[in-house]
């Protein structure tokens, strides 16, 4: 078993490679100009040499992200429960939730900016209120699937409310937690970028508007990879945490083959 998952890993490995090269390949080929569509070898070559300069920009981004993400996650968490555990705030609340996230949240950064000003606040409200509606319906989902005769059960022993939903809703809402936070932290990302590249000095949004302003588009398409590589990063984090914390509600998957 081990040795077929090492081969589905040097197989998937082997797919992005190939997609780098036909990348690589095809702009040589077709003589594609670098201002249109930089060659990858360019954009990490502008990666490598320029480090110093980007990774100011990509460290702002990411304290940037995960403080707007930590706040987003700890208020969806707390408004899920609530309306999670209550029929009539879910049937409420949920259409305002619907109709707050159908927003573009590039809508709200000119508030948040005439509020707080141009910098780092902005970017750091935009990306709490853009993963806020995955964690909120995924806790109120996980919480509603609590099984009414288990509830009944545990009210026959004296559990209180606060009992149930602290000792079965949370432990039972909590695969569909962490599905959230994957969810979660890519948006958290795209509200950042979006914020910065409209009210921001600093980090990688403001980074590659300037860069696209003088049509550098390896420093464009640096600062993409950095990006990419901070969500799969994350990504990752969130992925073993939900392994390790949530295996009872994993499916098996020794004898699938494939």
């Amino acid at each position: 078993m081990t040795r077929l998952k090492d081969l589905n890993w040097l197989w998937s490995a082997l797919i992005i490679l190939g997609f780098f090269v036909f990348w690589e390949l095809m702009c040589l080929v077709t003589g594609i100009p670098d201002f249109i569509l930089p060659r990858p070898s360019e954009f990490v070559v502008v990666l490598i040499e320029q480090f110093h300069g980007i990774r100011r920009h990509g460290l702002q981004t990411l304290m940037t992200t995960t403080t707007g993400f930590a706040g987003g996650v700890l208020a969806g968490v707390v408004i899920g429960a609530i309306i999670g555990s209550s029929k009539v705030l879910y049937n409420a609340c949920y259409p305002m939730l619907v109709g707050f996230y159908s927003i573009p949240k590039v809508a709200l950064v000119p508030v948040f900016v005439v509020w707080f000003g141009i910098g780092t606040v902005p970017a750091i409200l935009t990306s709490l209120v853009i993963c806020i509606f995955p964690v909120v319906v995924n806790v109120a989902t996980g919480l509603a699937t609590t099984e009414p005769e288990l509830e009944d059960v545990l009210r026959a022993l004296g559990a209180s409310k606060l009992d149930i939903l602290w000792h079965v809703g949370l432990p039972r809402s909590l695969p569909y937690f962490f599905a959230s936070l994957k969810i979660a932290i890519t948006l958290s990302f795209v509200g950042t970028v979006v914020s910065e590249t409209v009210a921001a000095n600093l980090g990688i949004g403001s980074m590659m508007v300037l860069a696209s302003s003088d049509f550098n588009m390896p420093l464009v398409f640096a600062g993409l990879v950095l990006l990419a590589s901070m969500g799969i990063g994350l990504y990752a984090c969130f992925a073993v945490l939900e392994r390790r914390l949530t295996g009872w509600a994993q499916r098996k998957t020794e004898f699938v083959s494939g």
